[in-house]
């Protein structure tokens, strides 16, 4: 088990707890990375994600909002350029660079500083970038608003990452806050890639969607059809009830081929069982065309020249009306009320054949 290692630093104990994995600063939990590589490709990142200008907007209100503890240190000291020379070894040991107040005009409101060696200019030197020290940027400005009382802005006057000799920021009082410019390119229609990736991401959700709804579109009317052609290949079956007497219970769209095929098939079974009666009963057919009502009529004709007289039971209403409709002569057809009245009427005509042969 390791000791923990410490050091006093800027007047601050600096522990590491290497058993925890802890490196402590005044007690403080703090986090070490290699400024050209790590701390680069962290801030490349988020450049990416949300556009040059909002990413230096958001890490300049991040430095403001970080000034509470500096603040402290330096509003122990008599004045605020005694305090900032506090502070100054402090912010270069975490790797701000080391600090210098060149005017503060507390009658003017006016505040420059500068900031030699800050991480941000080393780690923009590597990727080849110039940016800006927004973050340095905003903690100086914190420390203006907390000084001069009043909403502030800084402009960068010198870039280390450009080849000057420090960070330069000049300070001065503003009407419009960080939030109102971050506003400013929302209003603008300023889209970030994290803007144009969250769009994207929506639509290709969107087309997924309607692929996914296409799909199973396509589906489901690949189902319909296929249901709709075995529908159509099942031959309505022909049964032989009673001596001579046959049923074709029909059901679905009665089309040319298979009303040819039905046709062939009923007669065919006319022969074999020298039926004396066809009962074809339509209560499985709801709606009929003009097409499904002359193949009907075209069965019973073929029937009857056979010798086997034709019976239809089970006639809707509506069926009734369009096949009046459209101009079938019911009045040469028998039509009985459903299908148990038509094996009565056949079994009662066997029966007057009977008694009228004797």
């Amino acid at each position: 088990m390791s000791e923990p290692v410490s050091v006093t630093v800027a007047g601050f104990e600096v522990r590491w707890e290497l058993d925890k994995g802890l490196n402590l600063w005044a007690g403080i939990p703090t986090l070490s990375m290699w400024i050209p590589s790590t701390a680069a490709g962290l801030m490349l990142g988020m450049q990416r994600m949300v556009g040059t200008e909002r990413f230096c907007l958001l890490l300049m209100s991040g430095g403001i909002d970080s000034v509470s503890d500096d603040w402290n240190v330096i509003s122990s000291q008599p004045t605020f350029e005694e305090g900032m020379l506090a502070m100054s070894p402090i912010a270069s040991a975490a790797g701000w660079g080391t600090w210098e107040v060149v005017r503060c005009d507390r009658t003017a409101r006016a505040l420059t500083m500068r900031s030699h060696h800050s991480w941000e200019g080393i780690y923009q030197k590597q990727l080849g970038v110039c940016w800006g020290s927004s973050m340095l940027a905003g903690k100086f400005t914190g420390l203006a608003q907390r000084l001069f009382g009043v909403p502030c802005w800084s402009e960068q006057t010198k870039f280390s990452a450009r080849g000057d000799d420090c960070d330069e920021f000049e300070i001065h009082p503003t009407d419009r806050t960080v939030g109102d410019r971050l506003q400013q390119l929302i209003d603008e229609g300023k889209a970030t890639t994290a803007d144009l990736t969250s769009a994207l991401a929506q639509l290709q959700r969107e087309v997924g969607d309607r692929q996914k709804a296409e799909s199973e579109l396509r589906e489901a009317l690949t189902q319909l059809r296929t249901q709709e052609e075995t529908l159509n290949k099942i031959d309505a079956p022909i049964i032989q009830v009673w001596d001579g007497v046959l049923t074709v219970p029909l059901m679905g769209f009665l089309d040319s081929e298979r009303a040819v095929r039905l046709m062939q098939r009923l007669l065919d079974e006319i022969v074999r069982a020298r039926a004396r009666y066809a009962i074809l009963d339509l209560t499985g057919i709801e709606l009929v065309d003009t097409h499904t009502a002359e193949h009907l009529i075209r069965i019973i004709r073929a029937a009857e020249l056979l010798g086997a007289r034709a019976v239809i039971t089970g006639i809707h209403s509506a069926v009734a009306q369009t096949m009046v409709g459209i101009g079938v002569d019911l009045s040469r057809i028998h039509t009985l009320r459903n299908l148990q009245d038509g094996l009565k009427a056949c079994m009662r005509w066997l029966e007057q054949e009977r008694l009228h042969k004797d």
